[in-house]
């Protein structure tokens, strides 16, 4: 199972979204974790890519339901446990989060 940490300025933009918002996400990252498990080639469906101009960043995309898609950054940290996958959430919102992954 891939290990995580969340960076304050995720926390805090998770708290923004609504209820229906973080559902969805949690459902999201329960794809995501499974992928991560499965060595690490991401469904096309989660949009996985790279940040433009910010090295290291990913992002992955998905439904919101009405209104913009949802998005959230992160990078790989350290390993905690060896040969185990290590995710650092960075940001969580919409398009407007890459302004500052």
């Amino acid at each position: 199972m891939p290990t995580y940490e969340t960076l304050p300025r995720f926390a805090a933009d998770l708290d923004r979204l609504t209820p229906e918002q973080r559902h969805r996400f949690r459902k999201t990252v329960a794809a995501f974790v499974e992928d991560l498990r499965t060595g690490g080639r991401f469904r096309a469906g989660l949009r996985v890519k790279r940040v433009q101009r910010a090295s290291g960043i990913y992002e992955l995309t998905w439904s919101m339901g009405t209104g913009p898609a949802g998005r959230a950054t992160w990078e790989y940290g350290p390993e905690h446990r060896p040969g185990t996958s290590h995710v650092i959430w960075r940001r969580i919102g919409t398009h407007d989060i890459l302004t500052g992954p």
